[in-house]
């Protein structure tokens, strides 16, 4: 194992020398390098599975921790508002990882074919866990990075292995989280199709009887598995979404915090200020000339914002 993490780690070394990311031509794949600790950010992690090489890195859900490094994967099975820190890099020892979007359609496929039990029914779980790095997925995903250096062969070869990987975290310890995910007509799967809703329409009002009802939920059982899944209220997932969105907003496009508080939903420019400064911890205007003169030596946020920026590491 030892043996061939410090392979795969030379290997993401190598293809982001020159920056620290890279969207790879591996479809849903992107490496990542960071030579420090960040300061928290804020970042949306969609179905993904994440490693790390070398380093560590956190992630916060609600009050929950998740801590990954070399001997831990970390697992999301529906799209999750969270903050996250490298904690542990340097030049010396950058922090080295890769991230894979999970592909829903292609592991109930998966399930059917390979004839792996259904979940059990159960109380809904967090949508993120971490797991155990097996030596089979190091080996499989050294061979999804070892395409890069014949590129022609990436059609053919990539989702044979993106494939098998897959398989391996099915039957894997958290196998049963991600089966809840791929199952049509699981609570995991409804709970996903809201949350795809809400992402397209943010900046609407939120009627949780009528979004529950989209999805053949009661309310009560909604907001239940909702807030089980994903550590927030559909309420609270809305204002992340707004107010996210806002910052990226004031940032990229240098908006007034006004005319963003109208432009994602609020009705209230004051209720905006009072509602971003409890989520960022300072009012608009000081949080983004904050963020500005950190853009230099830190990640910039429009690699990890919501928006264009889902999160790739």
């Amino acid at each position: 194992m030892e043996i061939e993490l410090k392979k795969l780690g030379k290997s993401i070394a190598r293809w982001t020398d020159k920056g620290d990311q890279l969207t790879s031509e591996v479809q849903g794949l992107s490496l990542f390098r960071r030579e420090g600790p960040t300061q928290p950010q804020s970042v949306m992690y969609e179905p993904r599975v994440c490693m790390i090489t070398q380093g560590a890195k956190r992630v916060l859900l609600g009050d929950e921790t998740y801590v990954y490094d070399a001997r831990h994967f970390l697992i999301t099975s529906i799209d999750l508002p969270t903050v996250v820190q490298i904690i542990e890099a340097s030049p010396e020892k950058p922090c080295l990882g890769l991230t894979l979007k999970l592909d829903r359609r292609e592991m109930s496929q998966l399930m059917v074919d390979s004839h792996l039990p259904p979940p059990r029914p159960r109380q809904s779980s967090r949508g993120m866990a971490t797991g155990e790095v097996a030596l089979s997925l190091v080996t499989a995903f050294q061979r999804l990075i070892d395409l890069f250096d014949a590129p022609q062969d990436i059609p053919i070869l990539a989702p044979i292995i993106q494939r098998e990987i897959f398989y391996r975290l099915l039957v894997g310890d958290q196998g049963a989280r991600l089966r809840q995910m791929a199952s049509v007509g699981s609570q995991s799967h409804q709970i996903a199709k809201a949350i795809h809703w809400l992402k397209e329409n943010f900046t609407r009002p939120l009627h949780i009887e009528d979004l529950a009802s989209q999805v053949n939920m009661s309310t009560s059982t909604f907001h239940h598995h909702f807030r089980s899944l994903t550590a927030l209220s559909p309420l609270q997932y809305q204002k992340w979404l707004r107010l996210n969105e806002a910052r990226r907003l004031m940032l990229a496009e240098r908006l007034d915090a006004a005319t963003v508080a109208f432009q994602v939903g609020y009705e209230s420019p004051s209720q905006f200020g009072r509602e971003y400064s409890r989520l960022f911890g300072l009012s608009p205007l000081r949080d983004i000339a904050n963020l500005r003169q950190a853009a230099a030596g830190e990640i910039s946020y429009a690699e990890n914002g919501w928006t264009g920026g889902l999160c790739h590491d």
